[in-house]
């Protein structure tokens, strides 16, 4: 049996493009008694594969969460599988906003203690014991009340950039941080005061309204489906909108539009932009908002020091790496000292600016482009890439796209070009082209030339 991937996601990534189909965009969650994860985790796979399903899932004892992209053609049949479980029939899918082919590379179902961490050890917590879920037309009638209090349940980096108007947003990284700021910041609030609570899905908010129902509070709503699904009925329904700026997501997209305001600032320079971006250096990662004249000043890194890092041989860079931790504890979320425009905590409900209309979701698929090669090399003092011109020809003028996971879509016209090491007008297979990038590039990037 294959219970893992055999594509890596560079070559997945070209598979999606050559296929040109709509993929969609998708999260759901269910709590509920899974008695072996492992075994259901390996049946999911084999089932979901086939279909091209592509995304992060975990799964525990205490349920399914998954976030995920699949083939837009294969959405029913996806639907139909998980239906076959008892406790996902009529479970509701929550489809992006927005949607991106290369949302996710790589199928990865992962079996985990919890599919929400909370920090808990109480063994009389009833997860399923939940607040009252609200509908989109619900949740704005008691944002009206004075008598409610509205509680963020996401991390700092994910309310800067788009709250709820009025909301608290709790300066914490972590759900599990955020249930005891919460409950003591509102003790005396059990009794008389409705407590609204909102995410991006509803998973976070439906173990947060179980956990606060459990300490005593008397009146607690959640926003049904989250986010996702409030911004969905407010668009069929016609309602007012009550949602600032953007929605974080937790794929190739960090964040899908809402409305059109911006309300936080570029990091680095304090202008008004809410696109996140991981810092380049590959010993750094953080996660912070940066717009595009900083992204080009600052070649995508978060700080000097970056950037003085990984303008390096990779060897050195390697050797600084060497012996430090990795993972979530030193990749933080958006938090530095060298960050000097960074909010969080109590934000602000006022809008800092006005987002460009966005691109249609299908613009990208309807750009022809032939693949002609792959990149060698990139050499970040001269900040030159090689390729390998595999297929077709190559020639000064032609407009084309450099293509990768990490570096995006690219485009650009060669205005000039050495071949195999002297200047020249023309390149053919097999023949080793340089090229002058204001970029970074990776040796899995593809090089495609652009129709005209």
């Amino acid at each position: 049996m294959q219970l893992y991937n055999t594509l890596s996601a560079e070559e997945r990534a070209e598979l999606i493009d050559e296929a040109g189909k709509q993929r969609l965009t998708l999260s759901f969650y269910a709590y509920a008694k899974i008695q072996d994860p492992k075994a259901f985790r390996d049946a999911l796979f084999l089932a979901w594969n086939p279909l091209e399903v592509l995304g992060r899932i975990y799964v525990a004892f205490e349920g399914i969460n998954a976030q995920l992209s699949l083939p837009a053609d294969a959405f029913y049949t996806f639907k139909n599988h998980i239906e076959t479980y008892d406790f996902m029939q009529g479970i509701r899918l929550n489809i992006a906003v927005e949607h991106d082919d290369h949302s996710f590379l790589k199928l990865t179902i992962k079996v985990r203690n919890k599919i929400v961490a909370d920090g808990l050890q109480d063994e009389t917590f009833d997860v399923t014991n939940r607040g009252i879920h609200l509908k989109a037309n619900e949740f704005n009638a008691f944002l009206n009340d004075p008598n409610t209090i509205v509680v963020d349940m996401r991390n700092h980096y994910e309310s800067e950039i788009g709250h709820f108007k009025g909301a608290i947003t709790p300066d914490v990284e972590t759900f599990r941080e955020s249930l005891p700021i919460i409950e003591n910041q509102l003790a005396d609030f059990k009794e008389n005061k409705n407590l609204l609570m909102y995410c991006t899905g509803g998973i976070r908010c439906e173990k947060a309204s179980a956990f606060f129902k459990h300490k005593g509070f008397k009146n607690v709503y959640q926003l049904e489906g989250g986010i996702i699904e409030y911004t969905r009925q407010v668009q069929a329904e016609n309602l007012e909108n009550k949602f600032l700026g953007k929605n974080f997501v937790f794929d190739h997209r960090l964040g899908e539009r809402i409305t059109n305001d911006i309300v936080s600032r570029c990091h680095q320079c304090g202008e008004p932009c809410d696109n996140h971006t991981n810092c380049i250096n590959d010993g750094c990662h953080l996660l912070f908002i940066q717009c595009d004249a900083c992204k080009e000043k600052m070649e995508n890194c978060c700080s000097s020091d970056c950037l003085e890092v990984i303008h390096l041989p990779i060897a050195e860079q390697v050797k600084l790496r060497k012996g430090i931790q990795k993972g979530n504890m030193i990749f933080r979320k958006g938090k530095s000292e060298a960050l000097k425009f960074k909010s969080s905590g109590a934000l602000s409900d006022h809008s800092l600016g006005v987002a460009e209309k966005p691109k249609k979701i299908r613009q990208r698929i309807a750009v022809k482009k032939d693949l002609v090669g792959k990149g060698e090399h990139y050499y970040t003092k001269s900040k030159v890439g090689l390729f390998l011109v595999e297929q077709d020809a190559l020639y000064v003028g032609d407009k084309i796209c450099i293509s990768g996971p990490t570096t995006g879509n690219q485009e650009l016209t060669i205005n000039q070009m050495f071949v195999n090491g002297s200047l020249a007008n023309s390149a053919r297979k097999g023949d080793k082209v340089t090229l002058s990038l204001p970029f970074k590039i990776r040796k899995s990037d593809k090089l495609f030339k652009l129709k005209p």
